[in-house]
């Protein structure tokens, strides 16, 4: 409920996070293995290594569950058919971005990292069917 409080005082803030701030603080006050989930939409950004180095940091010590918000409609026109010119690249665009994202959860997953993508409307769901299957596997 502690978490709940915080997460509702939470505002928006146009700065990119420090996800390696965010790495090396939980690794310091965090001392007990842990599962750790890490939920981003994974933008494109410059900062997008930066989030696979800092996940990965924690997986000696910890057990990540690196969960990706979907974006369906960028899925939706990675499959879609162009029309023209203009569509086909946009087409392009979009199946290099879904590739992108791929390459990047199959990383994770080759550190050792537990990885998935999921819609907004499923996130919690998702997340607690993944706690439940680690908990029934003993993972923690």
């Amino acid at each position: 409920m502690q978490i709940m409080g915080q997460l509702a005082m939470v505002s928006e803030d146009g700065a990119e996070a420090d996800h390696l701030q965010a790495a090396s603080r939980l690794l310091n006050d965090q001392k007990r293995r842990s599962l750790v989930v890490w939920i981003t939409d994974l933008a494109e950004t410059a900062m997008t290594p930066e989030v696979i180095d800092a996940a990965t940091q924690l997986m000696p010590r910890h057990l990540v569950l690196f969960v990706v918000i979907g974006q369906p409609d960028l899925n939706e026109l990675a499959a879609k058919e162009p029309e023209d010119v203009d569509a086909m690249y946009e087409t392009a665009a979009a199946q290099e971005m879904v590739h992108r994202r791929e390459l990047l959860l199959a990383r994770l997953r080759e550190r050792g990292a537990l990885a998935m993508e999921t819609s907004s409307s499923k996130l919690s769901t998702s997340v607690v069917n993944s706690y439940l299957e680690i908990k029934q596997r003993s993972q923690l």
